[in-house]
């Protein structure tokens, strides 16, 4: 006798007829739309949660502490806006913002013009290659206390190896930590040589994303090795430059360790006339050493603002002149 195969029955759904295969087309498409559309923001959520708790908060309460009369002990006042008023008329505060202007634009232009220079020598073929691109990562990657003992002791005044060779030429050594420019200059030395190297590296990736064919077609056409470095290489490289020159003002009006350890790390105030003070050492003397927080946080609130100011002109300086090139 012949079997008679018949399809078993489908299980009723709740509502006690069987599921549509319609319904289940309908709900991949919707579990499907869904992931698109929102599963990105889960990704990057853990990222602004952590931003939220440890970058945000901070801030915030930063401008909190900022408009009371905050000291370690006593009482905490409210006070407004009396700690910024009294800011703008701080002597100390624009002293302070000055040698950072200073530091920072004697620091950074050399910084970024040598980072570019080495990038595009690394990226031709050279013997030794891989040594010499490793070895330019070394000085991000030591210790900022390491550096600040060796530059100390080549700017020490009696025995440092600068005024010893300033000597050679017929000159008198100087003292690097007395006067306003000898110690900016110094400093400055400082943070060139532990940033050329990283922002070179920077620089270095960029360079060997651009097509080799434009290079080829620009050698065919008989431009020299300047020309293609000036019209294809830096224009190519804009975004880059634009993102260099917004890191290095973010660090550099944020200077505080290479002027501290400059200054032996006892002299919170930069020197005995303050000629190396920075902004946020000024802040680190109100905040721990005077233990006046809200004054303290008014420095930061101010440095904060110093900042975005600093970073949007050099945003828009940069961008206007990649267009007009």
């Amino acid at each position: 006798m012949t079997r008679v195969h018949t399809p078993a029955p489908q299980r009723p759904d709740s509502r006690g007829s069987p599921p549509s295969p319609a319904a289940g087309k309908r709900w991949t498409a919707w579990r499907a739309r869904l992931d698109v559309k929102y599963s990105p923001y889960l990704y990057i959520a853990p990222f602004f949660l952590l931003f939220a708790a440890f970058g945000l908060f901070p801030l915030a309460y930063t401008f909190f502490v900022s408009l009371h009369d905050w000291h370690m002990v006593g009482d905490r006042e409210y006070t407004g806006f009396d700690n910024y008023a009294e800011l703008l008329g701080d002597d100390r505060f624009w002293n302070a913002t000055y040698n950072t202007l200073g530091i920072f634009i004697i620091a950074t232009i050399p910084q970024l013009l040598a980072a570019l220079a080495i990038a595009h020598v690394l990226n031709r073929k050279l013997r030794a290659l891989t040594f010499f691109r490793m070895a330019i990562v070394v000085p991000s990657i030591t210790s900022v206390a390491a550096i600040a003992i060796v530059f100390n002791q080549l700017y020490a005044r009696d025995f440092g190896m600068v005024n010893y060779l300033i000597g050679l030429i017929g000159f008198e050594g100087i003292n690097w930590q007395a006067h306003r420019w000898s110690s900016w200059f110094a400093i400055a030395t400082i943070v060139d040589w532990r940033w050329i190297g990283y922002n070179a590296v920077i620089y270095l990736a960029a360079m060997q994303a651009i097509p080799r064919q434009l290079y080829e077609a620009a050698a065919i056409d008989g431009a020299s090795q300047w020309r293609q470095f000036w019209h294809i290489t830096v224009p190519m490289l804009r975004p880059t430059i634009i993102f260099t020159v917004i890191i290095s003002t973010i660090f550099g009006l944020q200077l505080f360790t290479e002027p501290l350890l400059f200054g032996s790390g006892a002299e919170i105030t930069g020197g005995s006339l303050r000629q190396f003070q920075t902004v946020t050492m000024y802040m680190f003397e109100n905040a721990f050493g005077l233990f006046d927080y809200g004054y303290a946080s008014t420095v930061a609130w101010m440095l904060f603002l110093l900042i975005l100011i600093g970073s949007l002109i050099n945003f828009f300086v940069v961008r206007r002149i990649s267009s007009a090139e």
